[in-house]
């Protein structure tokens, strides 16, 4: 650790100091857990999914990705392109430290708020040296005939991520960039009611996938 040459502070707030539990949190049927590296803090409370991949990371865990594409998600599993897909494309562009969210083999989707969905296979390669600010994801399936762009907040995730599988007890750090390393944690699979106020990214699509209900301020999960 680095410390600071100019005398001040940062302010911050505890994590986790508040109950995500309105029911005894023993009781609930939960599971221990290998989260992907990359997507860095993920929170108490954070909608989870799992990889899908025919290779990669398969059967790791990452962050849900809500159905809604504004920009404003708070939504850690997607890495948003710096530059137009184009049509028939097979290099993606993403921020450097996004590329870590990613391993060779994984598949990946290639999405945006408007234009449809498309799987877009398996990784085959992933690089990081060519260009300082940016890395090119190569994938096995081209794009189709549309162009994905950022100005339509078009990003890319890994299959798997449209499918929440559970939510995260507590509050991990999964890294970012070349330093990442992933983390250890437990999801919550059922038989709880949970605040709703403290759950990020859980949203209808969510809800139906965990045959969960919403009750106000309280979230019953069967």
């Amino acid at each position: 650790m680095v410390g600071r040459d100019t005398p001040s502070l940062v302010f911050g707030g505890q994590e986790d100091y508040r109950s995500l539990y309105y029911s005894e949190h023993l009781a609930a049927r939960k599971v221990p857990v290998s989260i992907m590296a990359g997507y860095g803090t993920l929170k108490m409370g954070t909608a989870m999914a799992k990889n899908g991949s025919a290779g990669g990371s398969v059967g790791k865990l990452i962050p849900y990705d809500p159905t809604s594409v504004t920009g404003a998600e708070v939504a850690p599993v997607r890495a948003y392109l710096v530059q137009d897909s184009g049509i028939g494309a097979s290099d993606l562009y993403v921020p450097l430290a996004d590329a870590y969210k990613f391993a060779v083999g994984d598949d990946v989707y290639i999405n945006d708020d408007t234009t449809t969905l498309e799987q877009l296979g398996a990784i085959t390669a992933i690089d990081v040296t060519t260009y300082t600010h940016m890395a090119v994801i190569t994938v096995t399936t081209v794009t189709g005939a549309d162009s994905f762009t950022t100005a339509r907040f078009a990003y890319l995730a890994v299959q798997g991520a449209d499918t929440c599988v559970g939510i995260l007890e507590k509050s991990v750090d999964c890294g970012t960039g070349v330093k990442a390393k992933g983390a250890l944690a437990t999801l919550i699979r059922g038989n709880c009611v949970l605040i709703t106020g403290m759950l990020t990214n859980f949203d209808a699509a969510a809800i139906v996938d965990l045959s969960a209900g919403s009750w106000g301020k309280y979230t019953d999960i069967a």
